[in-house]
């Protein structure tokens, strides 16, 4: 491995980076494009098939990583990443000929492809740099990300012109042609402008190759970016609905919103690749998980509007109703004062509430002429407990999660190139893998979750469960290491690759 950066290994990173910018979002094209085709009645899609093709795509991206990794670390990134472009440059071609759930699926499949682009940098950009610059390399490229946002930025535009403003629906088979050509002509610059490089050690066999995945560490990894990549994926596309059916904005103002959790996510890895190497990737993913598990909690509580019975008025002796009106009851002489119904979802929606409100009103329940008892209940008392789940605090919220699983993201990849040298290839797919699968179970489950529970912020509920458990699996894995190591060696462990 080199000891010096050269400016080779900077123009590959540039050109990994670049390439992988364009695979992310081709990857998350389905989240705006099938919240299109749905919300304009173009496709009859319902919450579970919407899952599937947010899923379909990051499912072949997941399960093709590690081969895709092994034949990096076989034939060299050029080759591998140059040629992976121009194959996905067809089925997103395709795409713009898809008549129904199926053929959608089905080329879905195909450039699902750009998925693996991940192994393939992961492994290409990292025998180009030294051990001590392996974080932050690996966290600008991994800042590819981002072209997550760039879909959820430019792709509703692209849509609102082609239609003309949903005036010619079909016109969205436009969009395929501008992915492809993104594509294709990313692809053509890759293979003529980067310099092939493989790992230098000897060829091995296959089942060499494999033999880290027997070690514990690498499931752990995979469970840690299953969590800050693989739901990072799911949101990416899955918030574009979330915003359109909770919050009623438009498409092209979804696809804003999502891009502030997608933007600062990808940007953001190549400081946590960096602190990663100035700290250490343990103390920045307990920090991760720890912030990860109490925001998903805070987001978990959705938009509601609870009404219980509430304070009622009886009467406080016998008599006969004169009078019933929405502010008033008479029983005889008696006057009794009415609190009407003064509450408007519509009005509170238009302010801003942090905080649950309370409103409380009486309804009579008797009418003129009513003979009544002493303690008789003559209005009922209702009390509404209405919790907005502000839009831009939710926003916030969301994005702050971005960023952390994008810190997160980094933090997981510093581990794979100190551990596993000379393997990154085949351990870092095999963690992309697990990673990836993330983003392809999550729409599902999200989808299968909201047609059960009827929450959108059920979605939150898993988040936050799974957070806790990774954090639980990470201490209980770290107290183990400090309870057998000298107490003089626990702040060596990011730098000891056997205990960790």
């Amino acid at each position: 491995m080199e000891t010096q950066v050269t400016s080779k290994a900077h123009k590959v990173l540039f050109f990994n980076t670049l390439a992988f910018i364009v695979c992310f979002a081709v990857w998350t094209l389905n989240g705006v494009l099938v919240t299109f085709l749905v919300d304009n009645g173009i496709f009859k899609w319902g919450a579970v098939e919407i899952g599937w093709l947010l899923g379909i795509p990051i499912l072949t991206g997941s399960i093709f990583r590690l081969p895709i990794g092994i034949m990096t670390d076989k034939f060299g990134g050029k080759w591998v990443f140059g040629f992976l472009l121009l194959f996905c440059a067809l089925p997103v071609f395709l795409l713009s000929f898809a008549t129904g759930f199926w053929s959608f699926a089905m080329l879905s499949f195909g450039y699902g492809m750009t998925g693996t682009g991940f192994a393939v940098g992961i492994a290409y950009t990292s025998v180009w740099y030294p051990k001590q610059w392996q974080g932050t390399a690996l966290g600008i490229f991994g800042a590819g990300n981002a072209g997550a946002a760039l879909t959820t930025l430019l792709a509703p535009t692209l849509l609102k012109t082609f239609t003309n403003g949903g005036q010619n629906p079909d016109g969205w088979r436009m969009l395929p042609y501008v992915y492809a050509a993104a594509l294709l002509v990313t692809g053509v610059l890759f293979l003529l402008f980067t310099e092939n490089k493989k790992p230098s050690v000897k060829a091995k066999s296959l089942r060499e190759m494999m033999q880290p995945l027997r070690s514990v560490r690498v499931w752990r990894f995979g469970l840690y970016y299953f969590l800050v990549f693989g739901c990072f994926v799911a949101f990416a596309q899955w918030l574009v609905p979330y915003f359109v059916n909770v919050y009623s904005t438009s498409l092209v103002m979804a696809g804003l919103f999502a891009s502030s959790f997608s933007l600062p996510s990808g940007v953001i890895r190549a400081l946590g690749g960096w602190m990663s190497d100035h700290w250490g990737a343990r103390r920045v993913m307990y920090w991760v998980l720890g912030t990860s598990t109490i925001f998903c909690f805070l987001l978990v509580i959705p938009k509601m509007e609870i009404v219980s019975p509430g304070q009622g008025v009886q009467a406080l002796k016998p008599g006969k109703v004169t009078l019933v009106t929405e502010n008033l009851i008479k029983v005889d002489d008696k006057e009794y004062p009415l609190k009407p119904s003064q509450f408007d979802v519509r009005v509170a929606d238009d302010n801003l509430l942090i905080l649950p409100t309370k409103e409380s009103w009486q309804a009579p329940v008797v009418k003129v002429g009513d003979a009544v008892v002493k303690k008789q209940l003559l209005a009922k008392g209702s009390t509404c407990i209405y919790f907005q789940a502000n839009m831009w605090i939710y926003l916030f919220l969301v994005t702050v999660v971005g960023i952390v699983w994008g810190i997160g993201k980094a933090a997981v990849y510093k581990y794979i190139p100190e551990y596993f040298p000379n393997e990154v290839g085949v351990v870092g797919g095999m963690v992309g893998v697990l990673g990836g699968l993330g983003g392809f179970c999550c729409p599902i489950l999200f989808g299968y979750l909201l047609q059960s529970t009827g929450l959108w912020t059920s979605c939150w509920m898993l988040m936050f469960l799974l957070s806790l458990g990774c954090l639980m699996w990470m201490h209980r894995t770290v107290s183990k290491i400090q309870h057998k190591a000298a107490p003089h060696m626990q702040h060596h462990f990011e730098h000891e690759p056997s205990l960790t």
